[in-house]
């Protein structure tokens, strides 16, 4: 399976930005997609995943609200649309493909979940 992230770019606090994740390979829809975050000088945090088939979402508590995920799949693309963004929403955004799949997503959220990366979109929320 290979990522290829994009959309990232300079915001102003306040505006949005959507990012795009590429997927190509041996995907499958019983596989989730999902988005981390890393800040400078910080771990990679989970943000979302959505589950290919039938589109189930989970969030980190501090995006819900403001970031949606979703997919195309058609495209085999997944996205993160990000509203509100404030300067702590800085960071390099990585997209990763699960394996194996797990219907619970709640249990995806740590990076050992996911065996496939893209190369991460940089965003840079200006204040």
């Amino acid at each position: 399976v290979q990522l290829q992230a994009s959309g990232g770019g300079l915001v102003p606090a306040g505006g949005s930005l959507r990012l795009s994740c590429a997927a190509s390979g041996r995907t499958s829809s019983q596989n989730n997609m999902g988005w981390f975050r890393q800040a400078p000088g910080k771990e990679r945090d989970f943000v979302a995943v959505i589950r290919w088939s039938g589109g189930r979402t989970y969030y980190a508590d501090f995006v819900k609200g403001r970031f949606t995920i979703s997919r195309d799949n058609a495209k085999n693309t997944v996205y993160l649309q990000m509203n509100s963004l404030k300067a702590e929403d800085t960071a390099v955004y990585y997209c990763a493909y699960d394996s194996p799949p797990l219907s619970i997503l709640s249990a995806r959220t740590g990076e050992s979940s996911y065996d496939y990366w893209g190369q991460g979109t940089l965003v840079t929320v200006s204040s």
